[in-house]
């Protein structure tokens, strides 16, 4: 490794949006993260929307939450729709005298 080209590598304490602080080593002389195994669902256990600029209302209002039994009766209708009911043919006949 050369000397004086690389930047200094010091212990600095990152600072979560949910309030939890834990010492880490970075480049940065301070780190802010938006979340962090303290918060994050995965770690947690717990389901936990991060709405970033309204994004998942904006979602939900386009497309709505659905549950899998209420996909099933619209996928059910949406099939029976399509499908419309036989008519009978009835032919015109042309006589020309």
């Amino acid at each position: 490794m050369k000397e004086a080209i690389h930047p200094k590598y010091e212990e600095v304490e990152a600072r979560c949006a949910c309030g939890n602080t834990f010492k880490t080593r970075s480049t940065k002389p301070e780190l802010h993260l938006e979340i962090c195994s303290a918060c994050h669902p995965f770690f947690t256990g717990r389901q936990k929307m991060i709405d970033t600029e309204g994004r998942v209302d904006r979602f939900q209002k386009k497309f709505g939450t659905q549950t899998s039994e209420q996909r099933k009766t619209a996928a059910k209708a949406a099939k029976a729709a399509k499908a419309p009911a036989k008519k009978a043919v009835v032919k015109k006949t042309t006589t020309t005298a």
